[in-house]
């Protein structure tokens, strides 16, 4: 039978089967759970007739499942997630954040000024310096996820809340983060200034901070942004969005890559470019930071930060040899660990700088899932054993 078919308004057990495609016994469990209503028949009263109403209904809500199983399937499994988003997108090989070329923008532009348009801030947002001192160590970031389960604890949901308290709870959030990396407590400073001179940098480097939070603020839907979106589509609070995207950001396959780059350098630097590189590939080993799939032509943060400043000669002429030899260019990972190298930056500096400056993007992510007031809940595809119903 087809959908359209006109049917009877009772219906027998076999027309059922034949209509819905079940055996007896599911339409028996379907009447004993009340979906299904049935009476004896007047002309049979061993037999039963079932609601024609009450199958259409089955029916049609079976294939709309059948459709968001597919499409679930395709979404999740087969390519990536989509959500929509105004925050940022890849165009022609170059990210852009809300329209803007975030090359061009990171020319001038600092992380509250990025954190004003990502956020869609009504006024100019500063970072909060916090009312207490934290430990004025190397950059660890063990601090900065203690400090994120605490503020997590006693955090309040977003729920009922207007953009410009969450606005001031995530500039908040921003400056106690990047002083638990080590940012000095300067008021009148910028977030980079405060990181630089906690870390004992020159103006110059400053801005070389600058340059390369603004860069790293956002990359469109990253793993961490989706866990971010996840956590905030339920009414988590910001603290427990932030925790969210910055756990998932840990991962070496994502925020944590740039470690694995600078364990490489340090290899470089105590033997030789040459040497590195022909171990690597004569071993056929994957060298960690160089090619990006999202930018087939070359990662074009990578180019802009790396033309501000001059890595050691080693380092140079080991990027230089790796391009060459495999065709394969840099990313900002790559540039983010010659930074650290070039300025001799403590401990977990490299994380540090991009997990502050991602900060901002994943806060972004969580306010904008907010406004959407919709829970992102995907189904499960269940392929485990057969069920045992009774």
């Amino acid at each position: 039978m087809q959908t359209k078919t006109k049917l009877p308004s009772w219906l027998t057990l076999e027309e059922v089967q034949e209509f819905l495609g079940v055996r007896a016994q599911t339409i028996y469990a379907y009447v004993s759970r009340g979906l299904i209503a049935s009476h004896p028949d007047p002309q049979n009263t061993r037999r039963s007739l079932y609601s024609a109403e009450n199958i259409q209904s089955l029916r049609q809500k079976k294939q709309q499942g059948r459709k968001r199983e597919t499409l679930a399937v395709n979404t999740l499994f087969g390519t990536e997630p989509s959500i929509p988003t105004a925050i940022s997108t890849f165009a022609k090989g170059h990210l852009y954040y809300r329209g803007k070329d975030v090359i061009a923008f990171a020319e001038t532009a600092t992380l509250e000024e990025t954190a004003r348009l990502l956020w869609g801030a009504e006024i100019a947002t500063g970072f909060a310096v916090p009312n207490r001192d934290y430990p004025r160590t190397a950059p660890e970031r063990s601090h900065a996820f203690i400090a994120l389960a605490t503020a997590t604890a006693t955090g309040h949901s977003t729920h009922a809340r207007t953009a410009r308290v969450l606005h001031a709870e995530a500039a908040a959030l921003v400056g106690h983060l990047a002083a638990t990396f080590g940012a000095e407590n300067h008021p009148e400073m910028r977030i980079h200034q405060r990181l630089a001179r906690g870390w004992g940098m020159t103006e110059d480097g400053a801005d070389i901070l600058r340059r390369a939070m603004v860069l790293l603020a956002d990359h469109e839907l990253t793993s961490s942004a989706f866990a971010a979106r996840i956590a905030a589509s339920n009414g988590a609070s910001l603290p427990a969005c932030l925790l969210s995207g910055l756990a998932t950001f840990t991962g070496p396959l994502h925020g944590d890559a740039t470690p694995r780059v600078k364990a490489l350098f340090d290899e470089v630097e105590r033997s030789s470019a040459d040497e590195v590189v022909n171990r690597y590939l004569s071993s056929a080993i994957p060298i960690p930071g160089f090619g990006h799939h999202l930018y087939p032509d070359g990662d074009p943060r990578a180019v802009a930060l790396l033309a501000k400043f001059a890595p050691p000669e080693e380092i140079t002429k080991f990027i230089g040899k790796v391009i060459t030899l495999t065709g394969l260019l840099p990313n900002i990972d790559v540039v983010l660990a010659a930074l650290v190298t070039r300025y001799r930056l403590p401990g977990d500096a490299a994380f540090a700088l991009f997990s502050v400056a991602r900060s901002v993007g994943l806060l972004a992510h969580a306010m904008e899932q907010i406004n959407t007031g919709k829970v992102i809940r995907p189904r499960g595809r269940y392929v485990g054993p057969t069920l045992e119903i009774p």
